[in-house]
C-alpha cells in the first residue's frame, strides 16, 4: 500500500521514490529515477522527469514540467504552468541527453505563474519570482524579480512581502511575522529565524490577506 495519494489518471512509474502524504492529481507523470519528498502536491498535468530531486513540502501548481537536470529543495511554490527548462541550446537534430544542465531552486523559492527560468542557474533560499519574470541568472536569497530579462526590484520576506524603510543598520521588518531581515554586501539574511529552521507554527498559517498589510505599509 502507498503513503502517497493518486488520481486515477496519474502515471507514477515504477521505481518512483514519492514521500508519505504527498498528493498527485490529475494525469500528472512521475518518470521511474524520480525522488519526491514529503507532503508535496502535484496539480493537474504536471510531470517530473527521471533524476529530479524534490524536497519535502513543495507545491507544484498545474502545467509545469520538471525537467532531468533539476534539484527542487523544501518549501518551494512554483506557479500555475511557469517554465524550467535543461537545455541552452536546444536543437532538435542534435541530442544532448547527455549535456542537461543543472537548475537548483534552494529552500522557499517561489516562482510566479508564466514565469521561465532558463537552465543552469541557482534560485537563492526564499527568493521570489514574480509572474510572467524570464530569470537568466542566479538570484540572491530573499530576492524579488520582475520582468523580461528578470531584474532584482527588492527583497522580499519569508512571508512573502516587500521589504522596506531600512533603518541605518539596513535592517527592515516584515510587517506579518516581525521578523527582522538585515542587507550586508548585497545579500539578505534574517536575523530571527536562520533559513534552514522551519516556521514556528504560530506563524505558518496566513490570517489577514495581503491587500491588508499593503494597506497597513502605506498609511
Amino acid at each position: 500500500m502507498t503513503s502517497y495519494v493518486s488520481h486515477p489518471s496519474a502515471i507514477v512509474d515504477q521505481g518512483a521514490q514519492v514521500g508519505e502524504g504527498t498528493k498527485i492529481w490529475h494525469f500528472a507523470h512521475i518518470f521511474g529515477t524520480a525522488k519526491i519528498g514529503n507532503n508535496c502536491s502535484f496539480g493537474q498535468n504536471t510531470m517530473v522527469s527521471d533524476k529530479v530531486l524534490i524536497g519535502d513540502n513543495v507545491k507544484v501548481q498545474n502545467n509545469v514540467a520538471i525537467y532531468t537536470g533539476t534539484t527542487i529543495e523544501d518549501d518551494v511554490f512554483l506557479g500555475p504552468s511557469c517554465v524550467l527548462t535543461n537545455v541552452t541550446n536546444p536543437r532538435s537534430q542534435v541530442v544532448r541527453r547527455n549535456l542537461y544542465e543543472k537548475t537548483l531552486i534552494r529552500r522557499g523559492a517561489t516562482i510566479g505563474a508564466n514565469a521561465t527560468i532558463v537552465c543552469g542557474i541557482t534560485l537563492g533560499r526564499y527568493c521570489f519570482v514574480a509572474a510572467g519574470a524570464v530569470v537568466v541568472k542566479d538570484v540572491p536569497d530573499y530576492a524579488l524579480i520582475v520582468g523580461v530579462p528578470g531584474k532584482q526590484a527588492g527583497w522580499m520576506s519569508r512571508h512573502g512581502h516587500i521589504l522596506k524603510n531600512p533603518d541605518v543598520d539596513h535592517i527592515m521588518m516584515c510587517p506579518e511575522s516581525g521578523h527582522r531581515y538585515q542587507e550586508k554586501g548585497g545579500n539578505l539574511a534574517c536575523i530571527d529565524l536562520p533559513e534552514d529552521q522551519p516556521l514556528p507554527d504560530s506563524l505558518s498559517k496566513g490570517e489577514r490577506s495581503h491587500d491588508h498589510f499593503k494597506q497597513q505599509t502605506n498609511s
